[in-house]
């Protein structure tokens, strides 16, 4: 980890943040509260839960959409002020259970489900289908120019290269500090932090030379980039899954059931199709759900 807060810390800090965002404790047994991260793949998959469990259970379900990162979705959660939200497996293994990451995707999950049902009062669902980790991206000319096909390639010339990373990838303990002692990475200088939506804007436009983006985004296509192979497979499985509040699972396990029909239906080139069709060609999520759940779950 770079220099990151703790989860403690950080826990601590953004408690006053959830709070801002959503008033003292309170009540929602009458409906389903689904909460999401501030990226489009995260308010795209809230939708897809709350239209789902709409669907199937006819409770009425409220939409609380681009929420924050990890943390703060994490304290929604456990202070109750949402009901559910997609994480992701190695996310959960690493930040918030503070485990070193593990390449297994079954012992991260497995670990996952036991530990928050233990100390957290959280379900872990099954998994949606794919793995969405971090790609270190690059611009196609920069790849063909140096012959960059795996992280371990950059490593002979990252004294060249401005790299820059979303804030949370420079605190995380699977972030840029291992990362870079994995791979030896040493760059002239500091890498930039930026919002995780800017940075392959700037990558594209030359601002800066490397960044951490995610597997499934659509834009990496589309801006043509190319994302190196993890080949010391230093990230761990990013299984997206989602991890509902045991008091809602007792309470309603038909949401429990209606979730279970989206185990294994979403594969990684389908979230990138619809990551591009969100962010590039400016659809809207809601309708993109619609339309993936009438053609895969009628």
């Amino acid at each position: 980890m770079t220099g990151g807060l703790s989860v403690s810390r950080t826990v601590g800090r953004l408690s006053a943040v959830v709070l801002a965002l959503f008033g003292g404790a309170c009540s929602h047994r009458d409906r389903i509260v689904i909460g999401a991260k501030n990226f489009t793949e995260s308010d795209f998959l809230a939708e897809l839960l709350a239209q789902q469990i709409e669907r199937r259970t006819g409770l009425p379900v409220e939409r609380r959409l681009h929420l924050g990162g990890t943390y703060v979705c994490h304290e929604a959660i456990t202070s109750g002020k949402i009901d559910l939200y997609v994480e992701y497996t190695g996310t959960a293994y690493t930040e918030i259970l503070k485990h070193p990451p593990i390449a297994d995707a079954d012992s991260v999950y497995r670990a996952d489900s036991l530990e928050y049902a233990k100390t957290l009062g959280l379900t872990w669902g099954r998994p949606l289908g794919f793995n969405n980790t971090f790609a270190i991206t690059v611009r196609r000319a920069d790849a063909e120019k140096y012959g960059l096909r795996t992280i371990s390639d950059v490593a002979r010339i990252a004294p060249r290269l401005r790299a820059g990373f979303g804030y949370e990838f420079l605190q995380r303990a699977d972030g840029f500090g291992g990362l870079a002692r994995a791979y030896g990475l040493r760059f002239a200088a500091p890498p930039t932090a930026m919002d995780l939506g800017l940075t392959y804007r700037a990558l594209a436009q030359g601002n800066v030379d490397l960044i951490a983006g995610n597997s499934t985004d659509g834009t990496i296509q589309a801006l043509d980039l190319v994302a190196l192979e993890d080949d010391r497979h230093y990230f761990p499985p990013y299984d997206a899954a989602p991890v509902m509040r045991t008091e809602l699972v007792t309470r309603h396990p038909e949401v429990a059931r209606a979730l279970a029909e989206l185990a294994g239906k979403l594969s990684a080139a389908e979230m990138r199709r619809l990551n591009l069709a969100a962010d590039v060609e400016h659809r809207d999520i809601a309708a993109l759900a619609r339309e993936w759940l009438a053609k895969n779950l009628p």
